[in-house]
């Protein structure tokens, strides 16, 4: 039997804020009660935004909430190779085709014939219109330096999928949660796999990031329920074990938004620099 492992994974671009520490603490007390692992990574591919004085301040304000992880972390900036290694094998199977297109093209593409329009969002952003999308799957080389997107139709026709989850979606989505190949083309579409800045995307270094650290329970926030539907079919084409997902409430400012790194107001830092203690910020979050 597999032991309960699971991870907090933030990017060095900012603070911790309230939302982080309530994820950090959520995931870690779970592992401890089911006498397993917590398993941190830097998830750093964004090279532009990351910053070192932001991971220094990351181990800083989880060590000062509690928090201990049982392995070194690992920083996704040095594992492109196991990223490369993924994007070959699908690349092998036709599911990869490079793409050229601007966020504009998109855009205005997706919105297109009804000018004016808002275009079709999912989880990744505007569904791609397939305006680069090949009629049959490229070959040769696998491409480098361009992004590469993944053709969701040819990955998942007539297929259906399913995932465990023990926390709840937006919608209170809970249990056996099951979605079909038809739902990914129309809510999902073309994904980008690796872009031409990072080498990688956030959606392949998390599905082979968390197999390679056996990760066994995903725990997470509400926002990323959609993406699960990503994730779960990566997992599926590339071979990888499936973990089991929990998603969490997200912490919220007073007017009801979601609290994101450029709220310093809401930073630890900020709170410890004001003499709150770690168990202040635990009850803030309601822990």
């Amino acid at each position: 039997m597999s032991v309960f492992t699971t991870r907090f994974a933030p990017s060095p671009t900012g603070p911790l804020h309230l939302g982080h520490a309530y994820s950090a603490l959520l995931a870690f007390s779970m592992a401890r009660t089911a006498g397993g692992r917590f398993l941190l990574r830097i998830e750093d591919i964004d090279r532009a935004r990351s910053k070192p004085h932001w991971e220094t301040q990351i181990f800083d304000d989880l060590q000062w909430l509690g928090v201990r992880w049982d392995a070194p972390p690992i920083r996704q900036q040095d594992r492109q190779p196991a990223y490369d290694t993924a994007l070959q094998t699908l690349w092998a199977k036709g599911l990869l085709y490079p793409c050229h297109c601007t966020r504009r093209d998109i855009a205005d593409a997706a919105s297109a014939p009804q000018e004016g329009a808002s275009p079709a969002i999912g989880p990744d952003g505007v569904i791609y219109p397939g305006t680069c999308r090949p009629a049959t799957p490229p070959t040769g080389p696998l491409p480098r330096d361009t992004a590469l997107r993944l053709d969701m139709a040819r990955a998942t026709a007539s297929k259906t999928y399913r995932f465990f989850e023990t926390g709840a979606g937006p919608d209170a989505e809970t249990g056996t949660i099951t979605f079909s190949g038809d739902d990914a083309v129309r809510d999902i579409g073309d994904i980008v796999l690796a872009r031409k800045a990072m080498g990688t995307s956030y959606h392949l270094a998390v599905v082979v990031d968390d197999a390679a650290q056996d990760i066994t329970h995903v725990v997470r926030g509400q926002d990323l329920f959609a993406a699960t539907r990503i994730h779960v079919i990566l997992q599926e084409l590339l071979g990888l074990p499936q973990p089991i997902f929990h998603h969490h409430r997200l912490i919220r400012d007073e007017t009801g938004k979601r609290l994101a790194k450029r709220d310093d107001a809401r930073a630890i830092s900020t709170y410890r620099a004001e003499g709150k203690s770690p168990d202040d910020i635990r009850k803030m979050v309601g822990l």
